[in-house]
C-alpha cells in the first residue's frame, strides 16, 4: 500500500521523504536525466501503437506578451516575465528597398524569454535540497554560467513515450478544483479506476485540475503565477515513486497544491526534482485533450515533448504533443 502523509508537512517529514525516495546513484554517479531512465526503446514502440486516429493535440499555450507571468499575484515569480518578441528585419524593411543590396528580401526575428515563462519542463538543476542538487551533485554545479550537471540538453531525445491523462476535475464532477484542493494518492487511484487506465513504469503522467481553463474563461491570469492552486499532495511523491513514472505535468503554475501547509515553501518540489530526479512540467494546456479522452473513454496516447537543448539550462520551453 502506498504511504500516506498527514499535514502539516514538517521538516521532519520532508527529511524522511528525502531518505525514503532518494534515487541518487540509481543510474550511476554521472546521471543527468533521473527518472527518464525508466523509458525504454520498447516503451516508445508501444507508445507508437497508441496512435489510432492521427489526431494531434498541442498542450502548449502561446508564447507571447499576454502570458501568465503578467498576472497579479501575492507571490510574484522572481525574475520571470512574459516572452518579448521583436523583428530583426521585416516586410516593412523589404518594402523600403533597404534589403535589396543583399539580393533577397526576408524577415528574421528574435525572442527574449525566461525559459519557464510559459509551457515548460523544470530541469533537474532547477531545485536544490539543502546544498545538493539531483544525484547528490553539489548545488554549486549550477553557476552563473549554467548547470554543469543535469542541464536540460541531456533530455533532448528522452521526452517520448506513453502519456496518460488523469482528469481529476472531471473525475470530481467539477469544471475546476478549488484553490488549495490537495489531490491525494486515494484520488489518483480512484481516477485511474474510473477512467479504466493504469499508470506505470516509464509513463508520462498529465494531471488536469481545470485551473487553466478557469483562467481562460476569466480572461486574465491574475492569481495563477505563484498563487494558490489545486495540485498534488505531498504524499503523491510516494505514489509516483512506486509507479516509476518518467515525468509528471499539470495545467497549473507549480504542480503541487498551494498554499502549502508546510514548514517549507513548495515542499513537493524539494523532493521531486533533487531527490527523485523526476522531471516536472508546468503550465500545460490540457482541456482539448481531456475533452477528446472523455469522448471515447481512452486516456492514454503517444506523448512527444522534447525541449530545446539549451546547454546548461535548468528548464526548457516546450510544445508538448499528445498523439491519439
Amino acid at each position: 500500500m502506498t504511504k500516506t502523509v498527514s499535514t502539516p508537512i514538517t521538516m521532519k517529514l520532508i527529511e524522511e521523504a528525502a531518505e525514503e525516495l532518494k534515487n541518487w546513484g540509481k543510474w550511476g554517479p554521472e546521471d543527468h536525466i533521473g527518472t527518464l531512465n525508466y523509458v525504454s526503446p520498447e516503451d516508445v514502440v508501444r507508445a507508437a501503437s497508441l496512435v489510432r486516429t492521427g489526431k494531434v493535440f498541442s498542450l502548449a499555450i502561446d508564447f507571447d506578451n499576454k502570458g501568465p507571468q503578467g498576472g497579479k499575484t501575492k507571490f510574484p515569480p522572481v525574475g520571470r516575465f512574459n516572452p518579448v518578441h521583436t523583428m530583426l528585419r521585416s516586410g516593412t524593411d523589404a518594402y523600403s528597398g533597404i534589403l535589396d543590396k543583399r539580393g533577397i528580401r526576408s524577415a528574421d526575428d528574435l525572442v527574449l524569454l525566461p525559459l519557464q515563462a510559459a509551457t515548460h519542463w523544470d530541469g533537474l538543476g532547477h531545485i536544490f535540497y539543502k546544498d545538493y542538487m539531483w544525484n547528490g551533485y553539489d548545488c554549486r554545479e549550477v553557476s552563473s554560467f549554467g548547470a554543469a550537471k543535469a542541464g536540460i540538453e541531456h533530455v533532448r531525445d528522452r521526452m517520448v513515450g506513453r502519456g496518460v491523462l488523469l482528469d481529476i476535475a472531471r473525475h470530481m464532477g467539477v469544471e475546476c478544483l478549488e484553490d488549495g484542493f490537495a489531490i491525494t494518492n486515494e484520488i489518483l487511484d480512484a481516477a485511474c479506476a474510473s477512467q479504466n487506465v493504469t499508470v506505470g513504469r516509464g509513463d508520462f503522467l498529465l494531471v488536469r485540475t481545470g485551473q487553466m481553463g478557469k483562467q481562460h474563461k476569466l480572461g486574465h491570469w491574475d492569481g495563477y503565477p505563484g498563487g494558490d492552486a489545486p495540485g498534488l499532495a505531498f504524499e503523491t511523491l510516494y505514489w509516483l515513486h512506486e509507479k516509476q513514472v518518467a515525468a509528471v505535468a499539470t495545467d497549473t503554475w507549480g504542480v503541487e497544491v498551494r498554499p502549502n501547509d508546510s514548514d517549507a515553501n513548495q515542499p513537493w518540489h524539494w523532493i521531486c526534482i533533487p531527490i527523485m530526479g523526476l522531471t516536472m512540467g508546468e503550465i500545460f494546456f490540457l482541456d482539448e485533450l481531456a475533452a477528446a479522452c472523455a469522448a471515447d473513454k481512452t486516456y492514454d496516447f503517444m506523448f512527444v515533448a522534447p525541449t530545446l537543448p539549451i546547454t546548461g539550462a535548468v528548464g526548457g520551453p516546450v510544445n508538448p504533443m499528445a498523439i491519439r
